[in-house]
């Protein structure tokens, strides 16, 4: 007996689940640039499968590296335009990847060969080594800019390190070191002036100390507690002597005073060009200090990063280096993954089957075309064959023409003179056509008619 189980129930749901996936199946072969309908292996449709998934990858990575790279132009200023650039790159790149996944190598030759090697043509190096050399060119111009946007605190520490050692070296070299050198040449000059008219006030300010001295030594005489124990200050004795010196003392003090007031406005028009040439030297110093700044923070583009990142991998190589070569190596990896998976898949069933769909195509095309080249030479032949019949009747008519005329014509010689034409003189003939009947032979079935 024969057991007939039911047929499986599916739910709406799996319908709906099995709709979707075969979309999505049939979307990423659509985006990897190939034939769903070729597809018919489950090897092939996870090979290109993957091929879309790894191209869509590519196309987030491609953007975001366009984009970094346009900021890094830009000077790190996040223009909003980066996001337009970023995408434009990839389209541009994954329309070289869908072109070369794409791209099967169809053998043209000995079309009526139903031999497999005969399908498809040996690979090409050229179009798979121009792919390497872009996906190197576009490591150093994509994944570079992500890299320095990875590590930026790491390469921020750095230039802000060697902005300092910029700094200092310019103070120390550069126009600044030259102006700094003046304004502390002028500032001595005005220091010695200083000191001179100091030396004086100075001189004069101890002078008059001594005279206070004595004259507190005076009075303290004149109180009876001096030298001479004598109350009074009469005229010529130790107190009024001390009295003197101390009044001549005052007047050295008042001298040396003028004096320093005549050095010191003797000096004041230097002094006031001096002054203004200290507060230019300022000025200068100041604005090249703020050129300088300037100079040095616009210094921190892209090469100044790339720089201070390649120096961070070379003496950090274990620590840095190391995560970003592999991150470096599989950025490129990702670029070169597409095409990497069609370079291994060379002959698989789906351009076996592109192939013979090629080739069926245009062995079909050659026929024709070979059958409409014949069809043509018998155009051409059966036209030429009427065209050579209708000049052969052509000369015909004409030659039968003017066998009537002559005919009309002896018989109206013999009809008005009662007498035989006599003989005319041979007419050249001229072989019109192959096909043409000759005069003289028309000339003879008539004569032989005429006199029958």
């Amino acid at each position: 007996m024969v057991r007939v189980y039911p047929d499986p129930v599916v739910s709406p749901a799996s319908h709906a689940v099995m709709g979707e996936t075969r979309l999505m199946r049939r979307l990423l072969l659509r985006i990897a640039n190939v034939n769903p309908d070729s597809v018919t292996t489950h090897s092939d449709r996870v090979l290109y499968g993957s091929i879309g998934v790894f191209i869509l990858l590519y196309f987030v990575y491609a953007t975001a590296g366009g984009a970094a790279f346009v900021d890094a132009s830009a000077n790190y200023t996040h223009p909003w335009w980066q996001w337009l650039i970023g995408p434009l790159v990839a389209f541009g790149v994954i329309a070289y990847d869908r072109a070369v996944v794409g791209r099967v190598a169809i053998n043209y030759n000995r079309l009526e060969s139903a031999d497999p090697d005969d399908l498809l043509r040996h690979p090409t190096l050229g179009l798979y080594a121009g792919r390497v050399c872009m996906a190197l060119l576009f490591a150093v111009i994509i994944t570079e800019p992500l890299m320095l946007a990875r590590y930026q605190g790491e390469i921020d520490a750095r230039l802000n390190e060697v902005h300092n050692q910029q700094i200092s070296q310019i103070e120390e070299n550069g126009a600044i070191a030259t102006y700094d050198a003046r304004l502390q040449e002028l500032k001595k000059q005005s220091e010695s002036e200083d000191g001179a008219v100091q030396a004086l006030n100075r001189r004069a300010a101890e002078k008059r100390s001594d005279a206070r001295k004595l004259y507190a030594q005076a009075l303290a005489d004149s109180e009876g507690d001096g030298v001479s124990r004598k109350a009074g200050c009469p005229a010529g004795g130790f107190c009024d002597t001390l009295v003197k010196r101390s009044r001549g003392l005052d007047v050295e003090a008042a001298r040396l005073d003028k004096q320093a007031a005549a050095l010191q406005k003797t000096q004041e028009a230097a002094r006031t060009a001096r002054t203004a040439e200290e507060t230019d030297l300022t000025a200068k110093i100041n604005e090249q200090r703020t050129a300088n700044a300037n100079a040095i923070r616009a210094d921190a583009g892209f090469g100044a990063r790339t720089k201070a990142m390649w120096y961070l991998v070379s003496t950090d190589f274990w620590g840095i280096g190391v995560f970003y070569v592999g991150i470096a190596l599989l950025l490129v990896a990702l670029d070169c993954a597409a095409v990497g998976l069609k370079v291994v898949s060379h002959g698989n069933a789906y351009e076996r089957t592109e192939a013979r769909i090629a080739r069926g195509h245009e062995h079909e095309a050659t026929i024709g075309y070979e059958q409409g080249l014949r069809d043509a030479r018998r155009f051409v032949e059966a036209t030429s064959r009427v065209m050579a019949e209708s000049i052969g009747k052509a000369s015909r008519d004409h030659d039968l023409n003017d066998i009537a005329l002559e005919r009309a014509r002896t018989r109206l010689f013999e009809t008005v003179t009662h007498a035989p034409l006599p003989p005319l003189p041979p007419i050249p003939l001229i072989e019109r056509h192959p096909a043409a009947t000759r005069r003289d032979t028309l000339r003879a079935e008539v004569g032989s008619q005429r006199f029958e």
